[in-house]
């Protein structure tokens, strides 16, 4: 996490009223207590009406209001069609974050007023997705954080093998996601449904950017074969 969204999201911890310990502020964004002694200094020397000290806790002493957003109608049905979606085709992690999004649009976006209660979206059929919801946090961390994975896969031969492998990126197809990775079993780029996983867990070990096996490297490779196949334009 980059340290303004983490700044960010220690206004949002507290700016409830109550009184919150650094520990549990520290455990929440997972990071070290220092962080959060460093971090919180920092809000204080900005501004920010942050109340408290070590060892006892901190509370935001009065609201701290944000600008208006300057967003057309157009704007916030975009957006709220896109929360939708989240709301429906991922985890519970994400799902919560889209409806915090959307309770903030609604709160300091400027033309809410003349917003419609209803945008007019139903999303639904996601049923396929939501079986692979619960390996979702875990593949995102991975991504992030250069995990390595062992996944136990049933292929859609119905033949399950145990792969160790380098999440890259998660892309969504409009009924399923699937993680694209390099797998070390086969030693070359594999797209997994991630419903179809039916075990997810870390190995213990971590990779580093690796010439041939990057995102970009992958993307590459796609669009290669896309060219080979006659798909280009």
């Amino acid at each position: 996490m980059k340290r303004s969204a983490r700044l960010a999201e220690i206004v949002e911890i507290v700016r409830d009223g109550r009184l919150h310990l650094a520990r549990d502020i520290a455990d929440a964004l997972e990071v070290s207590v220092r962080t959060v002694y460093r971090d919180i200094d920092t809000l204080v020397a900005s501004g920010v009406p942050i109340d408290g000290e070590r060892g006892v806790g901190y509370m935001l002493r009065e609201p701290v209001f944000l600008p208006p957003m300057a967003l057309s109608l157009t704007e916030l049905e975009a957006l709220s069609l896109g929360m939708a979606i989240v709301q429906e085709a991922a985890d519970e992690e994400m799902q919560t974050a889209a409806r915090a999004v959307m309770d903030k649009v609604g709160e300091h976006a400027s033309n809410r007023r003349s917003a419609p209660k209803s945008w007019g979206f139903g999303v639904y059929e996601f049923e396929r997705a939501r079986e692979g919801f619960k390996h979702m946090p875990l593949l995102r961390r991975a991504i992030r954080e250069g995990l390595k994975l062992r996944i136990d896969y049933l292929s859609l031969a119905d033949e399950t093998s145990t792969r160790v492998i380098r999440p890259l990126q998660t892309d969504y197809w409009g009924r399923v996601w699937t993680c694209s990775a390099w797998c070390e079993r086969r030693g070359g780029f594999r797209a997994f449904r991630i419903d179809r996983m039916q075990s997810c867990e870390p190995t213990g070990a971590n990779f580093q950017r690796e010439a041939g096996k990057t995102i970009e490297d992958y993307l590459k490779h796609v669009a290669d074969q896309m060219d080979r196949d006659g798909y280009s334009s």
